[in-house]
């Protein structure tokens, strides 16, 4: 077990309250609304994933810019004449994702009440900086963090500096989350810990192969975290 004073950086999306779920609903329900003759649901994400992958390099994540992707991938997919509601339509699919009630997830605010007393938590997250405020704000989760970071990415360089600017020490400093692509692999190679806690709806595009460290723990749930800090 590692002792008090550690840094721990902490994942908010699918390690702190569910978020996936809600993107793949509102991807379903634009599967629903395209009503390709010949494409799977799995085709049109294939093809979705490729209008995200270079737009999201410009324009980040968050549910707008997801609404956005599904709008431009319904006007490269469409067998119909495109309607002028169209979009506000898919826009709608996407606007539900944030209106929808924040739900934690099992034994998060137990952990963190334990941690909080032990260690420095960081909130680490990416996405749009006013929607992942906002989910903050409504989680009730605020308080047990000393500092809350938004970031366009999460990469080797963006952990390096937030280190860097934070004064964290590598030895004593951890990233926690469920994103093998944003919160193990590239905390590693900036030479932090890092603690993996699997989430069975991660994103595709945030899974990746895990490389093997000697600081990588791996937590079947967030609550497994007592057990080592």
């Amino acid at each position: 077990m590692n002792g008090p004073g550690q840094h721990l950086l902490i994942d908010a999306d699918d390690t702190l309250w569910e978020n996936n779920i809600y993107f793949e609903r509102a991807f379903h329900r634009f599967c629903e609304f395209l009503d390709h003759s010949e494409l799977t649901n799995q085709q049109v994400r294939a093809a979705l994933d490729e209008v995200e992958l270079v737009n999201n390099r410009l324009h980040g994540y968050g549910s707008a810019n997801f609404g956005r992707n599904m709008v431009e991938c319904y006007h490269h997919l469409v067998e119909r004449a495109i309607s002028s509601s169209d979009a506000e339509t898919i826009l709608g699919f996407a606007t539900a994702i944030q209106e929808h009630p924040l739900e934690i997830i099992g034994g998060v605010p137990e952990t963190l009440e334990y941690l909080t007393r032990r260690h420095d938590l960081i909130l680490f997250t990416k996405g749009n900086p006013l929607e992942q405020t906002r989910k903050i704000e409504r989680s009730g989760l605020a308080a047990f963090f000393n500092h809350t970071i938004v970031v366009r990415e999460k990469d080797t360089a963006t952990y390096r500096r937030i280190a860097q600017e934070r004064s964290l020490p590598p030895d004593s400093s951890w990233m926690i989350g469920n994103s093998p692509k944003s919160d193990i692999n590239p905390a590693l190679d900036a030479g932090l810990g890092a603690v993996y806690v699997p989430h069975d709806r991660t994103w595709h595009l945030e899974r990746e192969e895990i490389r093997q460290g000697a600081r990588l723990l791996v937590v079947e749930t967030f609550a497994g975290l007592v057990n080592y800090f």
